[in-house]
């Protein structure tokens, strides 16, 4: 008599096993949208709200230069909470992290647009900007746990491109709602947007289990030389571009002599161009990683110092803010350079690339305002992130160095010939079921 389990022949149970862990697992493109969702509302809300700023300031009547203490509050939220959620967060699983993340933020946000006073919004900033980095280091994580290690830049770029085209079409959106119905809608509206995250996450991101790191071992990350290095890159080459940015409104009307209303085109064309960076320069990154970096920082110097040579004629300064906007795509880049160096504690590392990044959201534009008021002109901002951009190269050139002699190092090493009569190496193990379920999705 034949039992049940032996008249299942192996090959069937392989083929429903693949056919259900198949079903299981959505379309790579899918868990990427819904990772770069969280990416949109993170950067409909960051630079919004500097759009934001005379409308809510006039409602809470207290003057412009106070209200840009609720930016502040939010950038001061990403810098600490960056790397304390990253620590504190390193036995949970990852999809579990996304889910709380996105969660906070939409709180914050919420409350930000029920906030009556100043003080509560300043609170409510605050609140809204701690999830900011580690969202975004988990979910780069996420991303390029689920390709193969040549395309890891390319699926961060992807995720980070929520974030890009935020500055499109989010912040124009949030804007006019803003003025159409009120600055509260406008964050409400962002509550919602990372609330649909937390939806599309909880059923598309991958799961996996917990307790994949400790505490400890994510601190082992700020021992490391690289780490640092890396960190400094972002956090000084990457403040150029701010020291530009902050100040183009305020540089299209004095110096471009353009109405108002076009602002908003040229902040659209300068997302364009950072959308764009990100959808096609982590393709060159995923071949050359460390010269790519180099190239976008050189590239990124002359394109700002062009900006005051530009700022006169408004079609040759769209062509300068496209182009300013493509280095932001040097942010994957040196998310994926993290990857590389910061060992066992990748989510610490992956959360302090954009602790730096909003380093260099303070630095540069408290250099070009510094320039600003000792009389230099509105686009002395374009040299100031010249130089920011190349002081970030020059301590690349630290880190390139590193890496071609840690690289050369590994070559030598691997390149030894092998002794006579060295014994054959044993065939790799076959691989548990666990290992499978780690594969790439398709």
């Amino acid at each position: 008599m034949t039992t049940k389990s032996q008249a299942t022949t192996p090959h069937a149970t392989s083929s429903r096993a693949s056919s259900t862990a198949a079903s299981a697992r959505p379309h790579l493109a899918i868990v990427l949208f819904s990772l770069a969702m969280g990416g949109f509302a993170i950067g409909t809300t960051e630079f919004a709200s500097m759009s934001l700023l005379p409308f809510f300031a006039a409602d809470l009547h207290i003057d412009e230069p106070t209200a840009g203490h609720a930016i502040s509050a939010y950038a001061l939220g990403v810098v600490l909470g960056a790397p304390l959620i990253a620590v504190l967060g390193a036995r949970f699983a990852r999809r579990t992290q996304l889910l709380a993340l996105m969660a906070v933020f939409a709180i914050g946000n919420g409350l930000t647009a029920l906030a009556p006073g100043f003080g509560w919004m300043i609170a409510a900033r605050f609140l809204s900007g701690l999830p900011h980095g580690a969202y975004f280091g988990i979910a780069a994580l996420v991303a390029a746990s689920l390709v193969p290690t040549d395309r890891r830049s390319r699926a961060v770029g992807q995720v980070m491109l929520g974030l890009t085209v935020a500055t499109i079409i989010g912040v124009p959106m949030a804007n006019w709602i803003g003025q159409a119905v009120g600055w509260r809608a406008s964050f409400g509206l962002v509550s919602v947007l990372a609330l649909l995250t937390v939806l599309l996450c909880a059923l598309f991101a991958p799961r996996d289990q917990a307790g994949r790191s400790d505490p400890l071992r994510e601190l082992g990350a700020l021992k490391s030389g690289r780490v640092w290095i890396t960190l400094a890159i972002g956090a000084i080459g990457f403040g150029g571009m701010f020291a530009v940015y902050t100040y183009l409104a305020t540089t299209l009307i004095e110096v471009t002599r353009v109405s108002p209303s076009v602002i908003p085109f040229f902040l659209a064309i300068f997302g364009v161009g950072a959308t764009l960076g990100n959808l096609f320069v982590p393709r060159f990154a995923d071949r050359a990683l460390m010269p790519t970096a180099g190239v976008i920082l050189l590239f990124s110097a002359v394109t700002l110092l062009l900006f005051p040579l530009a700022a006169h004629n408004p079609w040759l300064l769209a062509a300068d803010v496209f182009a300013i906007g493509t280095g932001v795509s040097i942010g994957a880049i040196l998310q994926t350079r993290l990857m590389d160096v910061a060992g066992e504690a990748q989510a610490l590392a992956a959360a302090l690339n954009h602790s730096a990044f909003n380093t260099a959201n303070a630095l540069g534009p408290f250099l070009g305002g510094l320039a600003i008021r000792e009389g230099l002109g509105w686009t002395s901002t374009g040299p100031v992130g010249a130089a920011l951009a190349l002081l970030g190269f020059l301590i690349w050139i630290v880190a390139w160095r590193d890496a071609r002699t840690a690289a050369m190092t590994t070559a030598s090493g691997a390149g030894a010939a092998p002794p006579k009569n060295a014994p054959t190496p044993p065939a790799p193990a076959p691989r548990s079921r666990s290992d499978a379920g780690r594969e790439p999705v398709a």
